[in-house]
């Protein structure tokens, strides 16, 4: 499973993806509005940086509209995926695009019946959401494992993304249900590093270590020699 990072911070971007880590990048109207300066800017800046898909969301509720944003905004960065809300209009708006030759990533979508629409549609991503269906008492993995089955039995070649990431389990889960793609928030990365025995286990290395000075010099010659 690969993961994208979703959000519209540079400052977020620049972190994570030094960790070696990123696929992709996502954003929303939402996380863009939390920013500061040009969004064009932001969405270039964020392509340039994960050097992979890069979602861009249209805006207009309108089929035609939303079919000339999405041009556009691929226009910002070669990596630039069109993001189309689930929806007639949506819908409408990416058979187009798609044959115009310009990748989608379908947004807001959550059920399998809504993926299958997505996947016929011509949609590149599928983006199936998790969190907020857990905010309404549905099994948004149970969902996801449906999205995912329907999806992978349909020939058209689109990927399945979860979304909407609220913790850590949820992406687990999602790579255990065979999602091809996970977008998961800047806390949520953060959070997926920590392990008390990871930290113990460092902390004890690091403090047998410095019992032997001799140990350092020999690893700072090592170094040194392999510069030559």
């Amino acid at each position: 499973m690969k993961l994208f990072i979703d959000t519209g911070s540079v400052a977020e971007v620049e972190e994570i993806a030094q960790w070696g880590i990123l696929a992709g990048a996502t954003t929303n109207p939402s996380l863009l509005a939390k920013g500061e300066g040009d969004a064009g800017d932001a969405i270039k800046r964020i392509a340039e940086i994960v050097q992979g898909p890069t979602s861009a969301e249209v805006v207009s509720e309108d089929p035609g509209r939303m079919v000339e944003e999405g041009i556009a905004v691929r226009e910002i960065h070669e990596h630039v995926i069109v993001k189309v809300p689930f929806g007639p209009a949506g819908l409408q708006a990416t058979a187009k695009l798609r044959e115009l030759g310009h990748p989608v990533n379908m947004t807001l979508v959550f059920s399998a019946a809504q993926a299958i629409l997505a996947a016929e549609a011509g949609a590149t991503y599928i983006s199936s959401f998790l969190g907020r269906l857990d905010d309404i008492g549905i099994d948004s993995i149970a969902t996801l494992s449906d999205v995912v089955e329907a999806v992978h039995e349909n020939s058209t070649g689109a990927q399945v993304l979860a979304a909407s990431l609220r913790n850590p389990l949820h992406a687990i889960k999602a790579a255990q249900v065979g999602a091809d793609v996970s977008t998961v928030p800047y806390k949520v990365l953060k959070q997926m590093l920590n392990h008390p025995l990871t930290t113990s286990g460092n902390e004890q290395f690091a403090k047998d270590w410095a019992t032997k000075p001799e140990l350092q010099v020999w690893m700072d010659g090592l170094v040194d020699a392999s510069k030559k």
